[in-house]
């Protein structure tokens, strides 16, 4: 996610117009160091491997809606940057949940 990330900026750095790639680059960036801590914790957090299965598949498929448009011309599907954005989102709030829950026993 991370190197997608900083791929995507270096494409929208030479690449025209910029708004697409340079958001989706932007998502790509903020959520590698999320999922990476996820995958850390995910011993000691109840909700981490949701989180991060919910986080990552939403910010592929907005980044991907994004730079399908800006290659492309065209959406990757049919309201794929609301069901993306929806998806990062709802992982943000099963990453906020996992303070109602136990820790789990190691």
């Amino acid at each position: 996610m991370g190197a997608a990330g900083v791929a995507l900026a270096a494409a929208a750095s030479h690449g025209g117009d910029t708004a697409f790639l340079g958001s989706a680059s932007t998502m790509c960036l903020a959520h590698a160091p999320v999922l990476l801590a996820l995958y850390l914790g995910h011993r000691h957090f109840r909700t981490a491997t949701l989180a991060a299965l919910v986080l990552g598949l939403g910010t592929i498929i907005f980044a991907g809606d994004l730079v399908s448009r800006h290659y492309l011309g065209d959406r990757l599907f049919p309201i794929a940057a609301p069901v993306g954005g929806s998806g990062m989102m709802l992982g943000w709030l099963i990453v906020a949940s996992g303070a109602f829950f136990r820790v789990r026993e190691v």
